[in-house]
């Protein structure tokens, strides 16, 4: 057997393992901090409507962020760092 072949059985069994509840997988955790919501919008340079329905969030939402009421968590917490990162980054990957 080649090596390519030796290569791709083992991924195939290590996947079977992990599929069956075997095994160890691979855990990747990012640390994200609190955002500050409002900065971050004013990066993009859109309304707080716009920026809302960017992220696929209520406006009530956002305010509620922006004011501190609520704290933006999860999938929407790391969405807002990347954005912080770089703020066209929505409107470049969903541009169809």
């Amino acid at each position: 057997m080649s090596e390519a072949f030796k290569s791709i059985e083992a991924g195939l069994t290590e996947a079977m393992a992990i599929a069956r509840g075997e095994g160890p997988g691979v855990l990747h955790e990012i640390e994200v901090g609190e955002p500050d919501v409002k900065a971050i919008r004013t990066l993009t340079g859109l309304s707080q409507a716009q920026f809302a329905r960017s992220i696929g969030v209520k406006k009530a939402t956002l305010l509620n962020w922006e004011h501190g009421r609520r704290r933006p968590e999860g999938p929407a917490r790391v969405l807002l760092a990347m954005i912080e990162k770089e703020p066209g980054i929505v409107q470049r990957v969903l541009a169809g």
